[in-house]
């Protein structure tokens, strides 16, 4: 079994522990030392998501040691997002020989291999979602996020799911992804996302996103169409196939002429329809419809 597939199986143990009143957790310690024992890199914390898991037991657990032990183990794993896991420390005597064999190396070989090592850090640090930014404009659009998803305070409240601030996050980030900047159409794209997240007549959609049915690379790139509760869309349905079946109706209705010209497009192609609009005595009106551009006119 491989390190990715023992974290994946001590996740799924400590899924079970992630309950409101903490019980079930008596194996929990165990657990998170077994979890300490394991070379957990970048990549594996990105598959798994093994922080998250981590981080639900901490809040519900109400043994102090797995408290202090799971804020041990995230404290670590937050490191990576610096790449100061990267900063292995080397004793002298393997410092010594890395020199060495670093001397007999030459400088263009050298500096390949420094190039190829600083692409696959960067290559590492930018997989693990979200990255960190000191951008005002960009702070403040995750923080509208995470108040838009707290709206209804249910998000507070879901044991084992990311907190307001780590979905804000991943949201913002796949917003800033697309755009490569924040201008107007990144601060629409953001707009969108929380009137929509906030609306309180569609709260499947902020449901969907905090239990991971609607990914935050899913959500930064919806339509309002798709974005849309389940009654806007059957509501939607319902104008366009009304549109549908006027359009239709004013295309088979009436008798069609070649004798009426229409003002507008000079073409000889109509539909008309003689309605009785005044007193029986007084003559029909007659509407008529150009099938070429859909103008529309009457005389008596």
């Amino acid at each position: 079994m491989n390190i990715e597939e023992e974290v994946m199986k001590i996740q799924k143990k400590l899924n079970k522990m992630t309950s409101s009143d903490g019980t079930g957790q008596e194996q929990a310690l165990d657990l998170l030392k077994a979890l300490q024992n394991l070379p957990v890199n970048l990549e594996i914390l990105t598959k798994t998501r093994i922080g998250m898991t981590v981080n639900a037991l901490r809040k519900s657990s109400t043994d102090d040691e797995v408290i202090s032990l799971s804020k041990t183990l995230i404290k670590n794993w937050k490191k990576f997002l610096s790449g100061s896991t990267n900063a292995v420390k080397e004793t002298p005597a393997s410092g010594s020989k890395k020199s060495k064999e670093k001397e007999d190396k030459p400088k263009d070989v050298e500096m390949k291999e420094a190039k190829e090592k600083d692409k696959d850090v960067k290559k590492m640090q930018s997989s693990f979602p979200p990255t960190n930014t000191t951008d005002a404009v960009r702070l403040k659009c995750r923080e509208l996020l995470a108040n838009a998803i707290r709206t209804d305070g249910v998000a507070d409240s879901m044991e084992g799911c990311a907190t307001p601030e780590e979905l804000a996050e991943e949201l913002e980030e796949a917003i800033f992804q697309e755009f490569r900047n924040t201008d107007n159409r990144y601060k629409n794209r953001i707009r969108s996302r929380v009137a929509n997240l906030k609306d309180s007549k569609n709260p499947q959609l902020r449901t969907n996103f905090l239990v991971g049915a609607v990914s935050a690379v899913r959500l930064a790139t919806m339509s309002a169409e798709e974005m849309a509760s389940d009654e806007m869309k059957a509501l939607r349905n319902k104008f366009v196939k009304e549109s549908i079946d006027d359009a239709q109706l004013a295309t088979v209705q009436g008798t069609k002429t070649d004798l009426l010209k229409c003002g507008k497009c000079k073409k000889r192609n109509c539909t008309y329809n003689q309605v009785q609009t005044r007193s029986a005595d007084e003559p029909m009106t007659t509407f008529v419809m150009c099938n070429e551009c859909g103008n529309r006119w009457k005389f008596c």
